[in-house]
């Protein structure tokens, strides 16, 4: 089976008109009947953690068209074993390189995530790519090289230039709020 990854360009947290749905939808749409979802937080202060898996949780639920889904947080010190027995990995979004500097700890990342769906949200789907922008502290930064593109989450046309200076035989993923893209590989 194929690795899918949907790359999510992320949502203003803000808004209180906000939806994620279809992201959630296109995440279970492939997942069979009580998929095990392993939602990772790793992004987030750790008091963050709960609330945002909460609100990660109900989305789903609300999107799912399994009669049963399993969701389960990660934890760092059974991260891979966690991986091993889900059927969908979720990278939730915060602090890039916070989420980089924990998935670095695990070697051989790409082969247990193999035959998967991978959902990454803003600094997750950033991780993911060989590149990335990150507005917040404007600048661009090395991915964990999963997939072989360049990626800007929360996207503006002013950002589009951040690239210029990147090999050119990587695909720009320029994904604004609210949208994805998908990818298997």
């Amino acid at each position: 089976m194929k690795t899918k990854f949907i790359l999510y360009g992320g949502f203003n947290p803000a808004e209180t008109t906000s939806d994620n749905s279809e992201f959630s939808k296109e995440i279970l749409r492939e997942a069979p009947e009580g998929a095990k979802v392993l939602i990772v937080p790793f992004a987030k202060e750790v008091d963050r953690w709960i609330p945002t898996n909460e609100r990660v949780s109900t989305e789903l639920h609300a999107a799912k068209w399994q009669q049963s889904i399993i969701i389960e947080g990660a934890v760092e010190e059974n991260f891979i074993n966690q991986i091993k027995s889900a059927d969908v990995i979720y990278f939730q979004g915060g602090s890039s390189t916070k989420l980089l500097e924990t998935l670095k700890q695990y070697s051989d990342l790409d082969e247990h995530l193999r035959g998967k769906i991978i959902a990454g949200d803003s600094a997750g789907a950033n991780v993911l790519s060989c590149f990335f922008y990150t507005p917040k502290s404007d600048e661009v930064c090395a991915g964990l090289g999963i997939l072989p593109i360049k990626m800007i989450p929360h996207f503006k046309e002013d950002y589009r230039h951040k690239f210029d200076s990147l090999p050119s035989d990587l695909e720009s993923v320029f994904l604004p709020e609210y949208t994805y893209k998908v990818f298997f590989k």
